[in-house]
């Protein structure tokens, strides 16, 4: 049981989207495990259902949350392998969140063949390639859920049932249904896809996203997470224009940068989704450093929390590498510097305040790479800049940070910050 509940917690804390109902906490005592969870204030989606079919606009926008949430799972290694109504929540802006992970498979239960085996899921859900228990993939068995779901939407009723179970299952098996005459020609052509009997031909995400029916009205969902909390990209972000100088050469090398060595294994993504240009104009940095407000200042509780002996933090959450050092130049040249950085990776950028966030393209099980990075006064005339891997993939972290944040910082380092000597007893 112990292993299930941390199962889910991982889950949990991997897929944060602004569809997948959040957890916030875990707490225990020595006999209960306690989650706190976001609360949807509007109930299942199945109440909906129950009193009949929904309108197909209505049911279209429940379905392109649905895929954009389940998609998302996908990307970073996670099958729900339980959709069905009862598990759609819907808040009270009749937004859809999708709930109960407690079946969820993530990458550790593959076998050598990429193939999930547990028997799971419901009935009236559950794919033909699951019932034939000789493995399957986890997205598609998702797909077909997420089929039975939408036509359950715009019929009111499911695809596949029976009193019988075996009947039940022999219909799924045999994909054997038949599409209500008010469907549209483009729903139903979606349809067929969705629920095809052979996983092998059935639609994948990538097609559901590009298919016609399913475009109509579809805005992708744009999100970050930042100080634990879930932001609409357009919330603030700071669009600037295009600067047409070329970036200026780099001073003769400093101190060389180096960073601390964590666990390499990331907190949550700060899912960014949108390109900034790699330099600020003259105007725009003045712009900048008389509209920003002044950064957090340094305490000597901060400073010391900078060495791995006395920082607590780690307790609480995971910490990724980490890189601080010393620098005189203005704040707003180092932003800039960041963001050039991150263009000729063609990451996104993000800023706020003090703070910018890096995001790559490639997607991959622990999501795409994200690096935070934001700066500190230490002395009216010195800044502290703190980079960090916020998530993403230890070994192209490790490429960026030597191929291009560390040349590309060398000319702004004043110091490297030492870590006090800890002594092992303390008498």
């Amino acid at each position: 049981m112990v292993h299930l509940v941390k199962r889910e917690i991982n889950v949990l804390r991997r897929v944060r989207h602004p569809n997948i109902v959040q957890l916030f906490e875990v707490m225990a005592t020595k006999t209960k495990i306690y989650f706190v969870m976001e609360y949807v204030r509007g109930g299942e989606l199945f109440s909906r259902v129950s009193k009949g079919r929904l309108k197909e606009d209505t049911a279209r926008r429940y379905f392109q949350q649905l895929v954009s949430a389940v998609d998302f799972c996908h990307a970073r290694g996670v099958f729900h392998r339980d959709l069905k109504p009862e598990n759609l929540l819907v808040d009270e802006n009749g937004d859809l969140k999708v709930s109960d992970f407690g079946l969820a498979a993530g990458p550790d239960q593959f076998d050598t063949h990429g193939l999930l085996h547990t028997f799971c899921g419901t009935p009236a859900y559950v794919a033909p390639e699951v019932l034939r228990r000789r493995g399957y993939d986890g997205a598609k068995a998702d797909i077909w859920s997420c089929g039975v779901i939408l036509f359950a939407l715009m019929a009111g009723y499911l695809p596949f049932h029976d009193h019988n179970i075996m009947v039940l299952y022999r219909k799924i098996y045999k994909g054997e249904f038949r599409c209500p005459r008010w469907f549209s020609k483009d729903l139903t052509s979606l349809i067929m896809r969705l629920l095809d009997s052979n996983p092998t031909t059935r639609i994948t995400m990538p097609e559901i996203i590009e298919n016609v029916w399913f475009k109509k009205g579809y805005k992708p969902v744009k999100f970050y997470i930042e100080d634990d909390k879930l932001y609409n990209l357009s919330d603030d972000v700071l669009d600037l224009e295009p600067a047409d100088a070329l970036p200026p050469p780099l001073a003769p090398a400093p101190p060389s940068l180096q960073g601390d060595d964590g666990d390499g294994s990331g907190s949550e993504s700060d899912s960014s989704v949108v390109s900034c240009p790699a330099t600020l104009s003259t105007g725009e940095s003045q712009r900048l450093r008389g509209s920003l407000p002044r950064p957090a200042s340094l305490n000597a509780f901060d400073i010391i929390s900078f060495s791995k002996g006395f920082n607590l933090s780690g307790l609480f959450e995971e910490r990724g590498n980490e890189i601080r050092f010393v620098s005189a130049e203005p704040m707003s040249d180092i932003i800039t510097k960041l963001e050039e950085i991150a263009k000729v990776k063609s990451f996104s950028v993000r800023r706020k305040d003090w703070r910018v966030s890096i995001e790559g393209t490639r997607e991959g099980v622990k999501g795409p790479l994200t690096i935070g990075a934001e700066i500190f006064e230490l002395t009216p005339s010195l800044v502290v800049v703190e980079v960090k891997k916020k998530a993403g993939d230890n070994e192209e972290y490790d490429d960026f940070c030597k191929m291009e944040l560390k040349p590309g910082m060398q000319h702004l380092v004043h110091q490297m910050i030492p870590a006090p000597n800890v002594p092992t007893n303390m008498e």
